[in-house]
């Protein structure tokens, strides 16, 4: 057999590389494709929208009239507050020139024999106003005898079994009234201070009423000197019989200053 030989030329690529350069062409195609496509408008947005029997306006954009009535605005502002718009409306204080003059002024005549208004003012009297009544004393209380008398402050009630209660006792069973006996504890308050051993040793007064002399009251019980009792009924008996009430001896005491 004879041989025969047989060379093979083969070139040996890299693995890989054929399957790069095919991914990359059709990388490349795919982009070139997509741009088309972006710049393609759709066919809704590039065609004009249809109108029922009319065709579409063209609107045109004026760009000069803005800036124009902006600036006649401006003007109109200005000349405003420049000139006043009520300054024709002002009154004039000047007066008309046949005003300046001196006019001559209205002159009334009074007739000479109008009779002359007579006023005649009817007569009065100046009275003095009355004088205040005079400021009176409290009454002087009413004894049970009769006659008036100055009244007395209020005596309160005595102790039990002192000279006063004894007094009181003798003024009640006389039938006169606690006035009558505010008025014999006034009097005997003031000249004896209502001790049974009171004294004056100028005049020689004794006991509660002022006995002068004391003997006097021997009378009314041998113990004068020493007894209330029979000096009280001593001295109201002679009270009795000479003002009649111990408010009668009262106020000629505050008088005269005894009794």
């Amino acid at each position: 057999m004879g041989k025969h030989s047989i060379s093979v030329s083969s070139q040996r690529q890299p693995v890989g590389a054929g399957t790069a350069v095919s991914g990359t062409r059709s990388a490349a195609n795919r982009t070139v494709s997509q741009r088309s496509v972006a710049k393609a408008p759709p066919a809704a947005l590039t065609a004009p929208p249809a109108f029922a029997g009319r065709a579409p306006v063209a609107r045109r954009r004026s760009s000069g009239v803005l800036p124009l009535l902006a600036s006649f605005a401006t003007a109109a502002l200005v000349l405003v507050i420049v000139v006043d718009p009520y300054s024709g409306t002002y009154a004039n204080a000047a007066l008309p020139a046949q005003w300046e003059t001196n006019q001559e002024s209205q002159t009334f005549n009074v007739a000479q024999d109008a009779a002359a208004a007579s006023f005649n003012r009817d007569g009065f009297e100046i009275t003095d106003p009355p004088p205040p009544p005079p400021v009176v004393a409290p009454a002087a209380a009413a004894s049970s005898s009769g006659g008036g008398s100055a009244a007395a402050p209020a005596a309160g009630t005595p102790d039990p079994g002192s000279a006063k209660a004894t007094a009181l006792q003798m003024v009640t069973d006389r039938g006169w009234d606690d006035a009558q006996y505010n008025c014999l504890v006034s009097l005997w308050n003031k000249e004896s201070g209502w001790n049974m051993y009171a004294s004056n040793k100028s005049s020689g007064a004794y006991g509660i009423p002022q006995s002068l002399p004391g003997s006097k009251m021997a009378s009314a019980g041998a113990d004068w000197a020493t007894n209330a009792a029979t000096q009280i009924t001593w001295g109201l008996g002679y009270i009795s019989g000479r003002y009649q009430t111990p408010c009668g001896a009262w106020t000629h005491s505050q008088a005269v200053g005894w009794y």
